[in-house]
C-alpha cells in the first residue's frame, strides 16, 4: 500500500501548496460522473463549496437527489444539477451528451469517476461487456462528444479518476470484451484503468486546446471498495483514505492554476506529476497498439451514435 494508504497522503500533503485551491470557481461549469458517493461526492462538496455549478451524473436517482440535498445544505450553493445516465448503457451515453450539448450553453471541466468492477463478467443490451462500456467505452463516447462544448468553454480541462492498480498492466486491445479466460473482476478493471491513461494521453495529443489529466487517488474509503473488495476493506479499514483525501488531486486538477503549467495528458498521484509505468516495468506499449485501441473505441463508440456521424477524432 505505501505511499497509496492514508499516511503517504499525509506525508504528501506537506508539500502542497494551500493557495492553489484558495479559487473562487462561480461561473464555471463541472460534470462529475459518479458523483452521488465516494471520490464523486467529495469531489462535488469541494467545487460547490468555491462556487461552482456542478452536474452530477449518477445512476440511481434517489441516491443522487439524496447527495445534492447533501451538497446544497453542506455548501450553501444551490446551482448542482442531477442527471440520471447508466454509464454501462452505450447508446444512452449518446444520448445524454447530445442532449446535454443541446441544453447548455458551456463546459468547462468534464470529471470521469465514475467506474465499475464486477465480480463476474455480464454484458449489457447492446452485448458488450458491462464494465468496459462503463470503464472504457463510456468514458471515451462521452468525453468525445462533450469535446466540442469544452473547446467552446473558456480554461477546459477533463480529468479522469484511474487506478494505481494499472500500474501492473500492460495494454492489451486483443481482449476488450473480456471473453477469453478466466473472468477477474479486479484485474480487468485494471486493465480498464490503463486503457483510461493511454485515452487520455492520446486525446491530449488530438485536442491539444484542453487540458487533459488522468490520476489515481490512492486507496480510498468508498462505498465501490467496500462492495468490490470486503475482505481487503475490512483489513485495511484504518489505512485507507478518507474520500476527501482521496479527491483532494481531482479538485487541484480541476481548479487549480498550478495544474495547468503542467503539460496535457500526464498522470497524477498527490498533485504531482508521476510515472505510468513502475521503474523497469514490462507494461510498456508501442505507438502502434496504442492506436489500436483508440481505433477499436472509435469504431465501436461510431456503431452505437443515436445519429450517423463522421470521424469522432
Amino acid at each position: 500500500m505505501g505511499l497509496s494508504c492514508r499516511n503517504g497522503f499525509l506525508s504528501a500533503s506537506k508539500r502542497f501548496v494551500e493557495k492553489d485551491l484558495e479559487v473562487c470557481v462561480a461561473g464555471r461549469t463541472f460534470m462529475i460522473t459518479g458523483a452521488n458517493s465516494g471520490i464523486g461526492k467529495a469531489t462535488a462538496i469541494a467545487i460547490a463549496k468555491r462556487g461552482g455549478i456542478v452536474h452530477m451524473v449518477c445512476r440511481n436517482k434517489d441516491k443522487a437527489e439524496e447527495a445534492r440535498a447533501d451538497i446544497v445544505k453542506e455548501t450553501g450553493n444551490k446551482e448542482i444539477y442531477v442527471h440520471i445516465l447508466d454509464l454501462s448503457e452505450t447508446k444512452k451515453v449518446w444520448e445524454f451528451a447530445e442532449s446535454f450539448k443541446r441544453k447548455y450553453k458551456s463546459l468547462n471541466v468534464l470529471i470521469n469517476n465514475a467506474g465499475s468492477i464486477m465480480s463476474q463478467r455480464d454484458v449489457n443490451t447492446e452485448g458488450l461487456e458491462k464494465s468496459f462500456a462503463t470503464n472504457v467505452l463510456g468514458v471515451y463516447i462521452l468525453t468525445k462528444s462533450l469535446i466540442p462544448l469544452l473547446e467552446k468553454s473558456p480554461d477546459p480541462r477533463v480529468i479522469t479518476v484511474s487506478s494505481g492498480g494499472m500500474l501492473v498492466q500492460k495494454l492489451r486491445t486483443g481482449n476488450l470484451q473480456s471473453e477469453r479466460g478466466r473472468y477477474d473482476g479486479t484485474m480487468v478493471f485494471a486493465q480498464h484503468k490503463r486503457q483510461q491513461v493511454v485515452m487520455t494521453e492520446q486525446l491530449a495529443k488530438a485536442h491539444t486546446n484542453i487540458h487533459f489529466s488522468v490520476m489515481q487517488p490512492g486507496w480510498v474509503d468508498t462505498p465501490a471498495v467496500a462492495n468490490a473488495m470486503p475482505d481487503f476493506h475490512r483489513s485495511m479499514k484504518d489505512s485507507l483514505r478518507t474520500p476527501e483525501q482521496g479527491a483532494d488531486t481531482v479538485v487541484w486538477l480541476a481548479i487549480s492554476e498550478a495544474a495547468t503549467t503542467n503539460p496535457s495528458g500526464r498522470f497524477y498521484q498527490d498533485r504531482k506529476m508521476v510515472s505510468t509505468h513502475l521503474p523497469l516495468a514490462w507494461t510498456h506499449s508501442s505507438a502502434l497498439e496504442e492506436q489500436k485501441l483508440m481505433s477499436l473505441l472509435e469504431d465501436l463508440a461510431k456503431t452505437f451514435h443515436c445519429q450517423s456521424d463522421g470521424n469522432l477524432m
